[in-house]
């Protein structure tokens, strides 16, 4: 328990160092990872404005955060449980698999995210596009 517990800690900073890597980047040269999905086809994936909504979080901004990806905002509350549920598992049991309950979450969420892709690439929902 105690090596799956400093495994997760590396990773988890390794990641938060790399984040704020890329925000001081992004503020001093206003460089941001495009999307390969929206620069090949001209669509809007279900992930496009995701910097711009963390970055709109970090500010505590959050009518920016909804306005950059409406669909990751709503469903960050399960999202979060996912994880969180997922991370404790890890750390008790060494065990990844989901429950049935957070399967069937996971798999509504991932339909939910496919809709959101659709819609805001139509013109009438244009409002879903990342601003």
């Amino acid at each position: 328990m105690k090596l799956r517990i400093k495994k997760l800690t590396l990773a988890a900073v390794i990641l938060i160092a790399a984040g704020l890597l890329y925000l001081a980047v992004n503020k001093l040269t206003g460089f941001a990872i495009p999307c390969v999905f929206h620069l090949v086809t001209g669509l809007y994936c279900p992930g496009c404005g995701v910097t711009g909504m963390i970055i709109s979080l970090l500010h505590f901004d959050f009518l920016g955060a909804f306005k950059h990806n409406v669909a990751i905002i709503t469903a960050l509350p399960a999202l979060l449980y996912l994880f969180i549920a997922a991370l404790v598992r890890y750390i008790k049991t060494g065990q990844t698999t989901l429950t049935r309950f957070q399967n069937i979450l996971l798999y509504i969420l991932i339909g939910y995210f496919i809709v959101f892709a659709v819609l805001r690439n139509i013109p009438y929902f244009d409002f879903l596009a990342p601003y």
